[in-house]
């Protein structure tokens, strides 16, 4: 019993907290798949549960079609799922939903949390990076109270910014990676987590136009491994500044993926 409770003590916790289902299969799955074959507790997290995300369903369908296709998913990859909190386009940086969902970026404690980028191009998406920054800013103070109300935990964190989903911001101009994540080992697994979401091929097909969406998933993971400069395929990341969350050397995604893991040369 000791020897397991050390473990768990031990193990890197990650976190992807996003905002649709099928946000992590586009464009992070790669990476929690290499950290959880070294060894890590991976977590998928939706804060939104998808209920725009249809263009037949009833509002009431798609988020039961959704959280199953979640689930699915999940249990492909060996993650731990988490509950949504809000509707689509009803995610906003405001007390309330801040109190909430520090509540469970407390409970999970991560090490190491993937989201969002600031400059992302859809709202709900931007809010997302925003609610989650400050609930991991917060983690370790003791006067501000969650909803529920969770004790605060002192450990370092680690936030990395995806690339948004064309790799471009709001206004088209492409977004600048920090790292980079080889993924070209897992591609034909992140692809199989993709295809769980169903439902999200049938509404991008009508409502963007984006016929086979698994093969622009492959686009991207291919443009982001030419953008890596040594991957075929790859994930892109933006490591977000330590102030406030950990030391200025504390970068364990690189710690566990060693050479799986490339730093721009910009950095």
């Amino acid at each position: 019993m000791e020897n397991n409770v050390e473990k768990e003590k031990t193990e890197i916790v990650v976190l992807a907290a996003v905002a649709h289902p099928d946000d992590i299969e586009f464009m992070m799955a790669g990476t929690m798949l290499q950290l959880a074959d070294r060894g890590a507790q991976i977590h998928f997290w939706n804060l939104a549960n998808g209920c725009c995300g249809t263009a037949t369903e009833s509002k009431e369908a798609i988020v039961k079609i959704r959280a199953a296709e979640v689930e699915t998913s999940a249990k492909l990859a060996g993650a731990v799922v988490h509950a949504p909190l809000f509707d689509d386009l009803c995610v906003f940086y405001d007390q309330d939903s801040l109190a909430c969902v520090s509540a469970v970026v407390r409970e999970i404690q991560p090490t190491i949390i993937l989201t969002h980028a600031p400059n992302d191009y859809m709202e709900d998406h931007k809010n997302v990076c925003r609610l989650i920054t400050t609930a991991a800013f917060s983690r370790g103070m003791a006067p501000y109270i969650t909803k529920p109300p969770r004790q605060p935990w002192q450990a370092p964190v680690a936030l990395y910014h995806g690339f948004p989903h064309g790799l471009k911001d709001p206004v088209g101009r492409l977004v600048e990676a920090d790292c980079f994540v080889d993924t070209s080992a897992v591609i034909s697994r992140k692809e199989a987590l993709l295809s769980c979401h169903t439902s999200q091929k049938e509404w991008l097909d009508v409502s963007q136009g984006m016929n086979a969406y698994l093969r622009e998933m492959e686009r991207m993971s291919l443009e982001a491994g030419r953008l890596s400069t040594c991957f075929e395929h790859a994930e892109g990341w933006i490591r977000h500044n330590p102030l406030g969350f950990s030391s200025q050397n504390f970068n364990p995604m690189k710690e566990l993926l060693k050479g799986d893991y490339h730093e721009a040369s910009n950095q």
